[in-house]
């Protein structure tokens, strides 16, 4: 009787054994070859599922937005429903997206790995660039709510430009902001932990979100 292949299952098998080697080696020491042994497979299975390499750590990268967009899900639905609120909601978002325990410092190890890469390959770029807007359009849309709902105070100064500019939104500067300070925190705390703790990102981050 032939055996029965997963060909899901295998091809998620491949794309973890690429992500480990990312985050153990380094973006550019995950070769085919590498990946490969790590997943316990050939060169040749690796063909049969993926184009090429970039097609393998494309597909790497998406595997890990999906995990994290689902953890995001519930942890934001909870946080916003029935008797939460959309500064909660934002609250767990931020949150769950910086390197506060060892399973969020992986996925964040990966997503850096692909920065530099980015820079010098379109196809990889346009993934960030997507994957980055939903989650800017997330942030966006839970300031949004937290304004209808008085949540935030009036923080746009009358004699600041975003008073008297009919196209500026203070709720885009607060989401772009927030983003970056995200970014910066978990770039910091990779870089360097005996500068920064786990501790002091989460409170930096909560003190942001306290000044809306």
């Amino acid at each position: 009787m032939p055996k029965i292949v997963d060909h899901d299952e295998r091809r998620r098998e491949v794309l973890s054994a690429a992500g480990r080697v990312i985050v153990r080696d380094g973006i550019d020491a995950a070769t085919t070859r590498a990946i490969a042994k790590e997943a316990g497979y050939s060169n040749g299975v690796l063909a049969h599922y993926f184009t090429d390499k970039d097609e393998i750590l494309l597909s790497a990268l998406r595997q890990s937005h999906q995990r994290i967009r689902a953890r995001l899900t519930g942890k934001v639905t909870d946080a916003g429903g029935p008797g939460g609120s959309a500064l909660a909601a934002l609250r767990e978002l931020l949150l769950d997206n910086l390197p506060l325990d060892d399973e969020r410092a992986r996925e964040t190890r990966l997503e850096v790995s692909f920065w530099s890469r980015s820079l010098a390959s379109e196809r990889l770029a346009g993934v960030q660039r997507g994957e980055a807007g939903e989650l800017r359009a997330a942030v966006r849309d839970l300031l949004g709510r937290a304004r209808a709902a008085g949540e935030l105070r009036n923080s746009a100064a009358p004699d600041s430009p975003a008073a008297h500019d009919p196209h500026t939104d203070e709720l885009d500067d607060h989401a772009e902001h927030l983003l970056a300070l995200m970014d910066g925190l978990s770039l910091h705390l990779l870089l360097y932990p005996e500068r920064l703790t786990r501790a002091d990102a989460e409170r930096v981050m909560l003190r942001a979100l306290d000044r809306l």
